[in-house]
């Protein structure tokens, strides 16, 4: 589409979710390879109470060089969003800073930005925003319904118990249809963040807690001995798969301090050493998979590969990390995307649907 003009773009960023410190290393680094001749960015920052504010370009962050002390940093600027407003924005503090929003870039992981929340939000209001909308985003935040919705379409996924707080399975029961070791993780959820890997009935009760402690649904699945293996997918109606990736842990599993606190807590092999009929495999099923869960923009599908060869979809997450180290970005540059020209096409993605579905019958 011909666009004469800069658009403003606003970087959505923080939220309430426990991966808030994820969602500002990502901001950061989306910020920083915006095309500055086409776009003017606005830097809207959810803090952890659910504060939207109007964050300064110049020092939105504190601590922005260390990943375990990041932090958004304080503003008095309160805004909000207005219903069917066409990219106005409600600024409660000073009513003179009131930009217009041509296009959202939600960099929000988890609850309350990845889950379908913030999309509907968006539609409401009327602006365009970056990514899934809100059925692809609820599906691909749920673990329990996105690995039912695979197994459906007979697409190989590990074996998983879903419950909630009121009906937990005892341990002999879970261990009796997963093996040893198994994982528990909260069902919306992302980063490895509750996440635990249980070998033994001592570990059990704890890691129920924990897992319960960020979600009312939990998910336990079996451990797959195997490769792991990530795949970048970008479009819509005709989306592309990137080159794969390969996760070489060192801790026990790629846990949260391994993929955003400590610098060597896995190897990145970006592209994966893999012959070339796996890798068609790995990029047909990342497309089939986006496609089955209703993904639009951007997604990353994550893998295991076995010893024999089969792969099994682990996960997809439609707002992937953005973060220096982050696959989703590093994929496409190797792929022959820079990162500059990643974010210009999720953009231009964003404008395109949006002026599709704006030309839809509202009545009849």
């Amino acid at each position: 589409m011909p666009i004469n003009r800069k658009l403003t773009v606003a970087i959505l960023f923080g939220g309430r979710s426990a991966e808030h410190e994820v969602s500002l290393q990502s901001a950061k680094n989306v910020i920083n390879a915006l095309d500055k001749n086409k776009y003017v960015p606005i830097l809207i920052g959810i803090d952890k109470t659910g504060r939207w504010v109007m964050a300064d370009s110049a020092n939105f962050l504190l601590n922005a060089k260390d990943p375990s002390l990041i932090k958004l940093n304080a503003s008095n600027e309160t805004i909000s969003m207005r219903p069917y407003g066409g990219g106005e924005i409600i600024n409660t503090t000073n009513p003179h800073n009131t930009p217009h929003i041509d296009v959202v870039f939600p960099v929000l992981h988890g609850p309350f930005g990845e889950d379908g929340t913030i999309q509907g939000l968006l539609k409401l209001a009327g602006i365009p925003f970056v990514g899934a909308g809100v059925l692809g985003s609820a599906i691909g935040m749920d673990k329990d319904v996105m690995k039912r919705l695979l197994r459906d379409a007979h697409i190989p996924t590990a074996q998983f118990l879903a419950f909630g707080d009121t009906n937990i399975p005892a341990f002999d029961e879970i261990k009796d249809t997963l093996g040893l070791p198994f994982f528990i993780k909260p069902a919306n959820l992302g980063s490895s963040v509750g996440v635990h890997k249980v070998h033994s009935s001592e570990e059990f009760a704890s890691a129920i807690h924990d897992a319960f402690s960020y979600d009312r649904k939990i998910v336990c699945e079996e451990y797959i001995i195997g490769r792991e293996i990530e795949c970048s997918v970008l479009g819509s109606e005709n989306p592309i798969a990137s080159l794969p990736g390969e996760v070489i842990a060192t801790h026990e599993f790629y846990d949260y301090e391994a993929k955003y606190i400590d610098e060597n807590g896995a190897v990145l092999k970006i592209p994966a050493e893999l012959p070339n009929d796996t890798i068609e495999r790995v990029q047909k099923l990342a497309i089939r998979t986006f496609t089955i869960l209703g993904c639009e923009g951007m997604a990353r599908v994550d893998f295991f590969l076995r010893d024999n060869d089969e792969i099994v979809v682990n996960e997809i997450n439609t707002i992937p990390g953005f973060t220096s180290i982050s696959m989703y970005p590093k994929l496409w540059e190797v792929s022959g995307i820079s990162y500059t020209e990643l974010i210009d096409r999720l953009i231009m993605l964003a404008l395109e649907r949006f002026e599709k579905e704006c030309a839809l019958k509202t009545t009849r």
